[in-house]
């Protein structure tokens, strides 16, 4: 009761000025803050894709509508991870700002926080000793779905291990190799990351003929082969451009190889190589080009004799 009585008009009216004024500016303040922040990852994560989209777009009419039929869903999927994080990140940034404006509003209130910054700070202190490899992983992990890196189903090589991406995770990349072995790699722990799904492969064929043909009448041959395969249609979604006959590679004993490049699409060399080689082989039977001799020894010697 005298405490009540020592209340007077004056100091409830400071009271209410003082206090409850700045908790609103505090909740203001919070509330710009937030936005702000949203705002930025809202316009990081457009950033992000515009750069993909851009990336894709530098491509030439063909190559762009290859890569297209390749890897649509492809990237499709990297689209709505990058959403997706990019709508974990808004979530995170709202608990934190509003953790912050709680504490500050119970010390404006009164309410002491010296216990509960004291217990934050013990546990801040064993998660920053006991779970350095845990963030360091999650930041990771982060900025590679960010950076639109690599994705499930696409061939990478993380330099621990080769293999296609089976499952991705902020903490932990799961790829299965070429052995059929499963990999758990940390994303902390990944230094370098090489993609073998994104843009455009190269097919290089190496043809070996005999020492003894004319190279004036084989690789115009090696050409017009390489020119059908270009121009059927079934290969079209497949090759991104004309393969190129790049000419003799190297010369051993009674061997000549003659060297293809052909830009595909993404994960596609393989299977224009062996088409390339089939098609060639045909048209060397037809034409009577003559394989190099080979012994137990290595290649013959000159002329097959």
């Amino acid at each position: 009761m005298q405490e009540l009585s020592k209340l007077t008009w004056k100091g409830a009216a400071d009271w209410f000025v003082g206090a409850p004024l700045q908790v609103v500016v505090v909740v203001l303040i919070a509330l710009v803050a937030r936005w702000v922040l949203l705002r930025s990852i809202s316009r990081t994560v457009q950033v992000t894709l515009a750069r993909a989209d851009a990336r894709r777009a530098q491509e030439p009419g063909r190559a762009r509508r290859a890569i297209a039929s390749a890897t649509g869903a492809a990237h499709e999927r990297h689209r709505q991870r990058t959403l997706t994080m990019g709508s974990l990140l808004r979530s995170t940034v709202t608990f934190v700002v509003a953790l912050i404006t709680i504490l500050t509003v119970m010390g404006i209130v009164g309410i002491n926080l010296a216990p509960v910054l004291a217990t934050a700070g013990v546990g801040g202190v064993a998660l920053g000793f006991g779970a350095q490899s845990l963030v360091k992983d999650f930041l990771s992990g982060i900025f590679m779905i960010l950076e639109d890196q690599y994705g499930v189903g696409d061939v990478v090589d993380t330099g621990e291990a080769i293999g296609t991406v089976e499952e991705v995770s902020l903490r932990v990349t799961r790829l299965r190799d070429g052995q059929g072995v499963v990999w758990y790699i940390r994303n902390g722990e990944i230094v370098r990351i090489g993609n073998k799904s994104q843009g455009w492969s190269t097919a290089v064929v190496d043809l070996p003929v005999a020492y003894s043909e004319n190279l004036e009448k084989v690789i115009p041959l090696i050409r017009d082969v390489v020119h059908r395969l270009d121009e059927d249609e079934a290969w079209q979604d497949k090759l991104l451009e004309e393969p190129q006959v790049v000419g003799v590679e190297s010369m051993t004993g009674s061997v000549i190889t003659i060297r293809v490049l052909a830009k595909t699409a993404p994960e596609q060399q393989y299977g224009i190589s062996r088409e390339i080689r089939e098609r060639v082989k045909a048209a060397f039977d037809e034409n009577g080009i003559k394989a190099p001799v080979m012994t137990p020894f290595g290649p013959g010697p000159v002329g097959g004799r």
